[in-house]
């Protein structure tokens, strides 16, 4: 979980995470939230990075990814900035994730 950035519509983070790659993964998924002081956290929306993108991109990616819903009766409007990376091998593979900005 990243650190909250209040009161902006473009927000930026710059943080870094990695997580360990079980050999039988099909997607990684990444949520988007607005952090109430008074109430539940809401999801805005989500992100969902697949093996099958990863393979596409073996450098890495970096770039804007629309959100998708969580909830298909909300509509979601938003983009993420991310830069992913698979690191190590096929036994134990790490994904390291840069989470940039929002919009």
């Amino acid at each position: 979980r990243t650190a909250t950035v209040w009161k902006t519509l473009s927000p930026f983070w710059g943080e870094e995470y990695e997580v360990q790659l079980q050999p039988t993964f099909h997607t990684v998924s990444i949520y988007v939230m607005d952090e109430d002081a008074l109430s539940r956290d809401d999801v805005i929306g989500k992100i969902c990075i697949t093996r099958d993108t990863l393979a596409e991109h073996p450098k890495g990616y970096s770039g804007w990814v629309s959100l998708s819903e969580v909830d298909p009766d909300e509509e979601v409007q938003g983009e993420i900035h991310l830069r992913v990376e698979v690191l190590g091998s096929q036994g134990g593979r790490r994904l390291r994730c840069t989470v940039l900005e929002a919009r």
